[in-house]
């Protein structure tokens, strides 16, 4: 039996660089006393402000009980807001508080500087092909995921939900 050479084994190469984001990031924005809990939770609500605990929950692939502590902290902290969904009265949708505005900013102009840093050496064509062949992936991802839990095949055709 051959021996796969896991330095090249993508699945290990992507999660080995998203935890060096993460360690670049978190040493980055230390000085804006956020620890990676609450930066990961502001940034997701950056991206998707106004989800419900649970489907923050759900895309930050927590427990609900330790995103609401993570929710207290920052609420008392005038970063974050509960507010009553109009839907379901038992829910509360969080947003960004106003006032995490100036920390929002410098957030994303360090994730910019992390990101400059990491495609260093790359020119502006290899960057957009780099990203296109990750949303590629993430497509296919998404469309096995949507089979498995339909109940569907669990094996796809390569590039199976990826327009050309």
């Amino acid at each position: 039996m051959e021996r796969e050479n896991v330095e090249r084994n993508f699945g290990f190469l992507v999660h080995d660089i998203a935890r060096l984001m993460r360690m670049n990031y978190d040493r980055r924005v230390k000085r804006l006393g956020l620890t990676r809990s609450q930066w990961w939770v502001i940034n997701n609500l950056y991206r998707n402000d106004g989800l419900t605990q649970s489907e923050l929950a759900e895309t930050l692939d927590i427990e609900r009980a330790s995103l609401g502590r993570l929710l207290d902290r920052l609420e008392a902290n005038g970063w974050v807001r509960r507010e009553p969904c109009s839907r379901d009265r038992r829910a509360k949708r969080i947003r960004l508080a106003n006032e995490v505005g100036p920390v929002m900013r410098e957030m994303r102009a360090i994730a910019a500087g992390l990101r400059r840093d990491a495609m260093s050496g790359f020119t502006p064509d290899e960057q957009e092909a780099f990203v296109d062949v990750l949303l590629a992936i993430k497509s296919n991802l998404v469309a096995l995921n949507g089979q498995e839990s339909s109940g569907g095949p669990t094996e796809s055709t390569p590039g199976a939900g990826r327009e050309r």
